[in-house]
């Protein structure tokens, strides 16, 4: 039998430090439950310590997983590993992931710590987290710019204390695949009690090698990768979990071991993430973006048409695509309105948030005569997932025509209080943006305005992505509407509402 290679998922923690893309506790439940249907091994769910906010999202995901260990990140400090246990608590199968920096200029210009005093830390760390679960992971952060000699024996000296994973993360995605896989072939082989333990890698997308250097260190003995849907992920991003899963897949020739993940919710999951989070996915992106299987060239599809294989190493039914059926429309009663919803991995907070999303569904329905699964993420946006919006769209009116300056009229609600404004602008999303500055005057910096459709066909919804900026707070901002300046509206204001929320987050390397 081949060996069981561990998938680790960090959407929820390091996915969440893309600038803009910190997530609600809901938005972090419904993709826990999309990982658990995945059948993702490890959900790392947050940073406990880093706010109270985090520290309710690990407790909610915690209170709901069943079939995934539920994970929490804390640093080498007392204070983090208690925080992360107490939010941990809800759930069969926990795990606390620790971790400290090794390498000499982490060491010594961020954490002002001697080796001794690393060493020291990172023992004390692994004996708190194992009061409250038997299943603790270590990380020495920076490790692939680490002192060898000195990244063993740290190394050891945890394992001694209770570790049962160790985590080699390529932090800034320095290095280079052979190199990396060499490093992990040299710690199995250096450290005494390495027998004792799972290897597992964390990898940074910065120089495009995140994927590359984790199937290197698979090569090499690890058996638990860390990823993220998408990429997803700071700066440039994590190794993406659906492509190592699929290569892992693919190459059984070449790999020695394989994964429990059901493919099949590949596509959806990266569907969820892309839509809660705001990060479209490129459309030449492999396995989940839209040209994954596509083929224009005349001798690419002649030969296809022949036999799949010549130029598809994979199925795209097998990784979702093509699952999402057209099943309701304009006739469709609320019981099967929530059942598909069910199926889709989202479940609404009340009678009252069900009975809001499905009076919009109807209004879509009466527009756009196929509705597809795409449009029902949509639909389940922020808006009906919270409770409390502080600025809500009333109407709007926008006007565009050739030779005439454009212009939008707009009525907004803020705390039930209703405002309105009209401006002209370059452009009708423009004028619409202008009008609500009007009224809010919010002062943040516009940084992204991206628009893409949801589904084919001229009547398809636009999904409009806004990026904000705002005394040192980046927050996205989502709408849909079949009407593209509408959708824009609301992503503006959903934007803003982020900005007005408490969402603090902390990066929790600082």
């Amino acid at each position: 039998m081949k060996d069981h290679l561990i998938i680790f998922d960090t959407t929820l923690r390091d996915g969440e430090q893309s600038p803009g893309a910190s997530m609600t506790r809901e938005e972090k439940v419904r993709i826990a439950r999309q990982l658990e249907r995945l059948r993702v091994d490890v959900i790392e769910a947050g940073f406990p310590a880093a706010s109270n906010g985090d520290f309710d999202a690990v407790k909610a995901v915690a209170d709901t997983v069943r079939d995934s260990t539920v994970c929490a990140l804390a640093r080498a400090m007392e204070a983090d590993v208690r925080r992360a246990g107490e939010a941990l608590k809800g759930t069969d199968s926990a795990r606390i992931h620790t971790f400290i920096a090794t390498s000499p200029i982490h060491m010594e210009k961020k954490l002002r710590m001697s080796p001794e005093q690393v060493v020291e830390q990172a023992v004390k760390a692994v004996k708190w987290a194992l009061q409250y679960t038997d299943d603790v992971e270590f990380s020495p952060e920076d490790a692939g710019r680490s002192d060898i000699t000195f990244l063993c024996r740290v190394l050891e000296a945890v394992i001694d204390a209770g570790a049962k994973t160790l985590n080699i993360p390529d932090t800034v995605g320095y290095t280079m695949p052979e190199q990396f896989g060499q490093l992990i072939r040299t710690l199995r082989e250096r450290i005494p009690n390495s027998d004792r333990v799972v290897f597992s890698v964390h990898c940074h997308n910065d120089l495009g090698l995140a994927v590359a250097n984790s199937l290197s260190a698979v090569v090499n003995g690890v058996r638990q990768v860390e990823c993220t849907v998408n990429g997803l992920g700071e700066r440039a991003g994590n190794a993406s979990l659906e492509e190592i899963v699929m290569a892992v897949r693919t190459r059984q020739d070449y790999f020695p071991c394989e994964t429990r993940i059901d493919a099949t919710h590949i596509v959806p999951t990266s569907k969820l993430v892309s839509g809660i989070t705001g990060f479209p996915v490129q459309p030449n992106k492999a396995i989940v973006g839209a040209n994954a299987f596509a083929h224009e060239s005349g001798i690419h599809q002649d030969g296809v048409l022949k036999h799949r294989e010549t130029y598809e190493i994979m199925r795209a039914e097998d990784v979702g695509w093509g699952t999402n059926k057209l099943l309701l429309g304009k006739h469709s009663g609320r019981n099967a309105f929530r059942s598909r919803l069910a199926e889709l991995g989202i479940e609404l907070e009340s009678e009252e948030a069900l009975n809001a999303t499905f009076m919009r569904f109807k209004e879509l329905a009466d527009k756009k005569h196929d509705i597809f699964d795409e449009d029902l993420h949509a639909l389940v946006s922020e808006d009906a997932l919270t409770p409390h919006e502080h600025y809500k769209l009333l109407s709007l009116v926008a006007h565009s025509e050739t030779g005439e300056d454009p212009y939008a009229s707009i009525v907004i609600a803020e705390d039930g209080r209703e405002s309105r404004a009209e401006s002209s602008g370059s452009g009708p999303v423009d004028a619409t943006f202008r009008a609500i500055e009007k009224i809010l005057a919010s002062g943040a910096e516009l940084q992204l305005f991206s628009v893409n459709a949801i589904t084919s066909g001229t009547d398809s919804q636009g999904e409009v992505t806004v990026r904000l900026q705002k005394s040192g707070r980046i927050v996205n901002g989502n709408g849909a509407d079949i009407d593209i300046v509408v959708a824009s509206a609301k992503a503006y204001l959903s934007a803003l509402n982020k900005l007005h929320g408490s969402l603090d987050r902390a990066h929790p390397q600082v």
